[in-house]
């Protein structure tokens, strides 16, 4: 059993307060009336595990989840392959280089692209 706990009666949403995609989500989400568990990642600092759940649960690998064209990422690091570690500690400092929102309901997770992929959920 992981550390994140899920429902099938509602959605839980990983999110940035700083991405347009998250915002446009929720919006759309609360618009069709889903049940929303909102966690943004600025606000809550997740886990080195939590991270490693998210990443498993999505089936990518952990260094999948950073988003090397974010301009923090390129601010801060130069294109590399990273340990594990490195790449938790990475998105634990720097959460807005996360790929996301992403969304869990029960055993299924999604990285929405666009905010209606919110539905398939």
């Amino acid at each position: 059993m992981g550390q994140i706990a899920t429902s099938n009666r509602q959605i839980t949403l990983y999110y940035s307060s700083k991405s347009v995609r998250a915002k446009q989500t929720l919006i759309y989400a609360k618009a069709e009336g889903l049940p929303i568990q909102e966690i943004d990642i600025l606000k809550t600092k997740l886990t080195g595990t939590q991270i490693v759940e998210l990443a498993n649960r999505l089936k990518i690998e952990v260094k999948d989840f950073v988003n090397q064209e974010h301009p923090e990422y390129t601010r801060q690091f130069e294109h590399h392959d990273f340990s594990e570690n490195d790449w938790i500690k990475m998105i634990q400092k720097h959460p807005e280089i996360m790929k996301q929102p992403i969304a869990l309901r029960g055993d299924i997770a999604i990285l929405v692209e666009t905010p209606t992929d919110i539905i398939k959920i």
